[in-house]
């Protein structure tokens, strides 16, 4: 590919020098990228240009699930508080999209507001309308935990004879859109429904090509005993297998994420054990966030590239005056083979072209007039990025990680419990107010002389040998 810039040529070309991968992906992306996205309408057919906000922006965890499955409880279960308008209910409460992030006080800023910000990563969010920016709003809480990220609830998804009613914006879009950017796709299923409505699997679809992201989560498990949830997981595991088109489906973790006692408890054990590795997987994402974005831009450069093939492809076989019409209705149906042909000719990876379907809807509504020349200029310099920059940028990773590691993981609300106690709080398991409690109860003092009399017996282990009296 691109036989004229040789191996030479390409050792030759100056890089930059950079001090961090942030500060690289900008440069690589302004400079490199965004000329050849803009100049084949990328952004038309798939998703926006980035953003300074999408650069600066905390890690991303992105939760989906239908109603009642128990999203922003385990949102409040994290935060271990309530944040401004949150809804709670059987029925679909949540009816819009809604970014819980670090704030010095409480309080709302509606959609419309946080899309003409630049300091957020919500500008491009703009483009699916007010029907959505007006179900799109940010909460800003102080807590410790939305210092190392960015909590993302969205509407409860519909099932049966709800899921009939329009939105009035593209949902599955706005699902794809913070998809693209999240750190974190947390699949929310209950224990007691696990049917997969229409809309569920187009919102599953829509977030198709992040499957390193997604964790799946089987919540309200307490409420069934242990018969009834080997059943439920065999049939979760089925269900998703039918959905999620991948040969191994995604982690999948086993609890009740919220503040209630536990109903049944005979597999406390477990869910404190899951519990645990959940909040490990989450704790992690802060040290993970510089790899996730260059390995987004990477995936983002591969997909111009071949966007870019595909448009000149078409645009070389369409006449240049009579039979236009008729000639990209042909091309549209015979996208596959041009597919085929594009990949054949420019050694390309058949993983990196886009659906079909969705190709040729936006083929439709394009104006074939605006097909751009193959600009050999823009494309050397997408290749120039791959093959130089990504390789400097990804020897400072280790770097980043390591400055993360020493800033350490999530902290704050449930997150302090992590590792103390099991890792657990509330109904699962022991009370992290109970030395609190027994003072209440019994009295500090009296408190305080037990554990004298226990020292003075000489404990090994904390533990006493069964001869000594503990009799004072």
């Amino acid at each position: 590919m691109f036989s004229w810039l040789s191996k030479d040529n390409r050792n030759k070309r100056e890089t930059d020098a950079y001090t961090s991968v942030l500060e690289g992906l900008q440069k690589c992306y302004y400079k490199k990228l965004k000329p050849l996205e803009d100049y084949s309408f990328f952004g038309e057919f798939h998703s926006p240009a980035l953003t300074y906000g999408d650069f600066m922006a905390k890690p991303m965890v992105l939760l989906i699930g239908q109603y009642s499955t128990g999203k922003t409880s385990f949102i409040k279960y994290l935060l271990e508080q309530e944040f401004p308008g949150m809804r709670i209910g059987p029925e679909p409460t949540t009816d819009t999209f809604m970014s819980i992030m670090h704030g010095s006080h409480a309080h709302t800023v509606p959609g419309n507001a946080l899309a003409v910000d630049p300091n957020f990563q919500f500008e491009t969010l703009s483009r699916y309308g007010n029907n959505f920016l007006n179900k799109f709003e940010g909460a800003f809480v102080p807590n410790e935990v939305l210092d190392s990220v960015t909590l993302i609830d969205t509407p409860g998804i519909l099932s049966g004879e709800k899921q009939r009613t329009h939105r009035g914006y593209d949902f599955e879009g706005v699902i794809e859109w913070f998809s693209n950017r999240a750190d974190m796709i947390v699949l929310l299923f209950d224990a007691h429904k696990l049917d997969i409505s229409d809309e569920f699997q187009r919102a599953i679809q829509a977030i198709k090509g992040n499957d390193d992201k997604i964790r799946i989560v089987l919540n309200k498990c307490d409420r069934i005993n242990t018969q009834q949830l080997m059943r439920v997981y065999g049939a979760l595991m089925w269900s998703l297998g039918k959905v999620i088109d991948t040969p191994e489906v995604s982690r999948v973790y086993i609890g009740s994420f919220w503040d209630e006692p536990y109903l049944f408890d005979e597999q406390r054990g477990l869910f404190e054990a899951e519990q645990e590795d959940l909040f490990k997987d989450l704790q992690s994402i802060p040290r993970g966030a510089a790899t996730r974005k260059l390995n987004d831009l990477i995936r983002r450069c591969r997909m111009i590239r071949v966007h870019a093939h595909i448009l000149s492809a078409l645009r070389n076989q369409m006449p240049s005056m009579f039979g236009r019409d008729s000639k990209k209705e042909q091309l549209i149906r015979d996208l596959p083979y041009i597919f085929e042909e594009v990949r054949k000719q420019n050694n390309l990876v058949a993983g990196d072209f886009p659906d079909v379907t969705r190709m040729r809807d936006n083929l439709s509504s394009f104006d074939w007039n605006k097909l751009p020349k193959p600009n050999l200029k823009l494309m050397a310099n997408l290749e120039e990025m791959l093959t130089l920059d990504v390789p400097q940028l990804m020897a400072l990773l280790p770097q980043e990680q390591a400055r993360a590691q020493e800033r350490g993981g999530v902290k704050g609300g449930a997150f302090n419990y992590h590792g103390k106690d099991n890792g657990t709080k509330f109904g699962a398991g022991p009370d992290p107010f109970a030395d609190e409690l027994m003072e209440e109860w019994i009295g500090e003092d009296e408190v305080q002389k037990g554990g004298l009399h226990f020292e003075s017996l000489h404990p090994v282990d904390g533990k006493l040998p069964g001869q000594v009296s503990l009799t004072r």
